[in-house]
């Protein structure tokens, strides 16, 4: 009969055991839900601020050839609009070398998931 209670009390610690995983486990993946909410409403809200500054940036750029255009009409026409084509080109082979290098290499948007998993596992580790 006292064989009976330590197995019930084995089993009991056992699914403990069970429940506190499934709770460390329910935890972290809360955690990574809200780092990829975080995320995904940071890279909306910057793509959002990146298109609109885009916009203004081609209004700009579209009055700025104009004018210079217009200021050179008399003699250097062709002049400022080939400069002005090789400056755009320029600027363009640039901005799309940055943006391949920035794109390549990842900021690893789970730092705070790897951290605290890491804390999980040092601490359950035997101490010696």
């Amino acid at each position: 009969m006292a064989e009976s209670n330590q197995e019930t009390g084995l089993l009991v610690s056992f699914k403990r055991l069970c429940a506190t995983a499934i709770e460390i486990a329910q935890v972290r993946l809360e955690l990574v839900a809200n780092e990829l909410e975080l995320e995904k409403k940071r890279l909306f809200e910057g793509l959002l601020w990146a298109l609109a500054a885009l916009l203004m940036l081609g209004v700009g750029l579209v009055l700025l050839c104009g004018f210079i255009i217009l200021l050179f009409w008399e003699g250097y026409r062709l002049s400022a609009i080939g400069v002005l084509m090789v400056i755009f080109l320029i600027s363009a082979a640039v901005l799309f070398s940055q943006a391949r290098q920035r794109l390549s290499h990842p900021q690893g948007i789970f730092s705070a998931s790897v951290n605290e998993l890491n804390k999980d596992r040092q601490a359950l580790k035997p101490k010696t």
